[in-house]
């Protein structure tokens, strides 16, 4: 089953982490993917550009509305994610919850599905 992880974190630039906490997050992130593959689960990852690069469409009364930047004004965005191919929800948590933005954020899990032909959103699996 495809589980995607979704990673949200509050938004900072480099000069305002510093050098030492990139450092120690990139480390963290590459212990973790090297992790996922080596336990064979990872099927893809996406790190996310700053949420200021966000170009957010909607409709209002019916009309196109493009807007730079994101919609929600949150303290937390969505920086990444990771889909994971494992065997149920427990072992989706267990790889959620190694995921180095949990000790700053929030990793939300959420089953993937695929499209059928007959127009039914079947469960990935």
């Amino acid at each position: 089953m495809h589980y995607s992880l979704l990673l949200h974190h509050p938004e900072q630039d480099a000069t305002t982490l510093g050098e030492d906490a990139i450092r120690s997050g990139q480390a963290a992130f590459s212990a973790y993917a090297r992790a996922l593959q080596d336990a064979g689960v990872l099927v893809s990852a996406e790190v996310l550009q700053h949420s200021t690069a966000t170009t957010t469409l909607r409709k209002v009364d019916g009309e196109l509305v493009i807007q730079d930047g994101p919609f929600a004004d949150t303290k937390e965005q969505l920086g990444g994610s990771i889909v994971v191919d494992v065997e149920d929800l427990d072992a989706a948590i267990e790889w959620a919850r190694q995921a180095p933005p949990i000790d700053w954020g929030v990793v939300e899990i959420r089953p993937g599905a695929t499209y059928t032909v007959n127009g039914a959103w079947t469960p990935n699996g």
